[in-house]
């Protein structure tokens, strides 16, 4: 069987429904395998980047590897960022690239290059990936595939990448298919979930910190019966703002350095924090971790190293999800919990003090204003993007995320130019729903190429362009820190009309600048003749319309701008 058969058969058969790429001379052979003996969909994208991207959100969406394609030497080094994505975000994702012939492969020899366009992309992609192969034994394919699939799914998931030498793509190799076998997750932390339960009985103001690690072991459905069983509030990362409905009373908002205002002061303020699947990076926690006081902390995390890392003293649960859930529901039996009246009405009473359309006062549109209203009319949505910068932080304070809908974007990698094409991967991986992008104009000139994807697939994506025609989150940076010297965000950056660029695209298009202009447009996106069709509504944005409340940095996560001062030059 030719190898390049095989590899088609196999990601079939492990369900694989749609791979993205964009071909070139040594990936020909798997190309024309998965189109001639599957029913796999192939979806050509216009840069590796951007297939990458693609494949990050199809692994999100589906729980299994999602599958870019790329040619040796500049195809290959293209995904690079998408990989990194994939690692720092848990996406369990496959990446494979072809590589020049084996007697082309430069080797031990003394040279930069042998072969046209020899990259050696293992040695690349290895710091940012779960695992690398180079194939160069053909017979080693089924074992190699089936090792990689079952890496990038298990324990905290991310990305595996299969290098393969064209001549080993079109060998004969013997077909084997192997079982697919469950892994048992050890239990271990046995002794923990009594000093647990009773801690959570004593507190008077516990949360629960929910991070994305309740999505990438798919725990949802088990999170929900802890947390109403619990009856403790839930805050949430930036990655897991999809893990509670925006009007379930126990959510209580976004925290970490844009986040709510109340929320930020309800996990400054709380006597015990629960952490599901969070590395309480310094996005979240701020630079200054002296807040924690004499709280308790339960980390509950797979990953050792993501324990006790930054923030110390907290007291260690080193279990997959998948696991701690079900231990944790056997411990307490028919055990219930009493709601802490007095912390929920104190955090009520703080989200009236501190709303999140009143952090602003724009010349304009209220950018958080606008995402209310985007949301109310988007109910039809199955999930919302965000790219990264002002837009994306204003974004996840206000989005109106329901049950059943779900929200990405480019967490640890922070890689401008993510949404688009993971909107793509998101809305294929969903049967090809409506999904919302919402994009700032200087993202948007990132991967901008990917209309042409959409409008070829006929993928009804909704695209939101919030074009201040600056790159906003540096520009507050440069007021901060640099006494409003704009080099290369205001000053030498500009933008197109992108209304016109979405016509030149054949997108439906409008643009508003004014608030009065909101309703209408919103509704636009889901009127029956539009419902199904992408469209790009574009929003101007006043250019020096900040992002707050924005921790002042090197302070305690309590205080924030534009009331308090950061104490420090971020470093992040």
């Amino acid at each position: 069987m030719k190898a390049s058969d095989f590899i088609a058969d196999f990601l079939e058969n492990k369900g694989i429904r749609c791979v993205f790429e964009l071909s070139g001379g040594m990936i020909t052979h798997l190309l024309d395998s998965i189109n001639q003996r599957t029913s796999i969909n192939i979806v050509t994208m216009h840069h590796e980047q951007s297939a990458a991207f693609a494949a990050d959100a199809y692994g999100r969406v589906t729980g299994l590897p999602g599958v870019a394609m790329a040619t040796s030497g500049p195809g290959a080094t293209n995904l690079l960022t998408g990989i990194g994505s994939c690692f720092f975000d848990s996406s369990p994702a496959i990446f494979i690239t072809g590589q020049v012939n084996r007697h082309e492969l430069k080797g031990e020899k003394a040279i930069r290059q042998l072969g046209f366009q020899e990259t050696d992309i293992i040695a690349m992609a290895t710091p940012i990936t779960k695992a690398c192969f180079q194939i160069n034994d053909a017979s080693e394919i089924p074992s190699i595939f089936e090792q990689a699939f079952q890496i990038a799914i298990e324990g905290r998931p991310g990305p595996v990448v299969i290098d393969i030498p064209m001549d080993v793509q079109r060998a004969d190799i013997e077909p084997k298919f192997f079982q697919n076998t469950e892994r048992t997750i050890e239990f271990s932390s046995e002794g923990v979930f009594d000093d647990l339960i009773s801690d959570i009985k004593k507190a008077k103001r516990p949360l629960i910190l929910v991070g994305r690690g309740v999505k990438s072991s798919s725990t949802q459905a088990e999170f929900d019966r802890f947390v109403y069983t619990t009856q403790i509030p839930v805050i949430t990362t930036l990655l897991a703002l999809d893990a509670m409905s925006f009007d379930d009373r126990l959510r209580v908002g976004f925290i970490g350095s844009y986040g709510n205002r109340w929320a930020n002061i309800a996990f400054g303020e709380c006597d015990l924090l629960i952490v599901l699947g969070s590395r309480l990076d310094i996005r979240q926690t701020g630079a200054d971790t002296g807040f924690i006081g004499n709280r308790k902390i339960y980390h509950v995390d797979c990953e050792k190293g993501e324990i006790n890392n930054r923030v110390k003293g907290c007291i260690p649960v080193l279990l997959d999800l998948r696991v701690f859930f079900p231990a944790f529901f056997k411990h307490i039996q028919t055990l219930r919990f009493t709601e802490p009246e007095a912390w929920t009405l104190y955090i009520e009473d703080l989200k009236s003090k501190w709303p999140d359309i009143n952090e602003l006062q724009p010349t304009g549109i209220n950018p958080n204003i606008f995402i209310h209203e985007l949301s109310a009319a988007s109910k039809s949505a199955v999930a919302y993007l965000a790219d990264v910068g002002s837009h994306q932080m204003w974004a996840a304070q206000s989005l109106e995320i329901v049950k059943g809908q779900s929200f990405f974007t480019s967490g640890g990698m922070g890689a401008m130019g993510f949404a688009l094409p993971a909107a793509i991967g998101t809305s294929i991986a969903c049967n090809n729903a409506a999904v919302v992008a919402i994009i700032g104009d200087g993202c948007m000139q990132l991967n901008i190429q990917e209309l042409q994807t959409i409008v070829r697939n006929k993928l009804p994506v909704k695209i939101i362009v919030m074009n201040n025609r600056t790159l906003g989150m540096i520009r507050q940076f440069q007021d901060s820190y640099f006494e409003s010297r704009y080099q290369s965000t205001y000053w030498g950056y500009s933008a197109p009309d992108f209304e016109k660029v979405a016509s030149a695209y054949q997108i439906d298009s409008k643009t508003i600048s004014s608030p009065d202009e909101i309703e209408e447009a919103v509704s636009w996106l889901w009127v029956d003749e539009n419902r199904n069709k992408p469209q790009l509504l574009q929003v101007m944005i006043d250019p020096h319309t900040n992002t707050y409340p924005k921790l002042a940095f090197g302070r305690p996560i309590t205080e924030m701008e534009p009331f308090a001062k950061p104490i420090d030059m971020e470093g992040t």
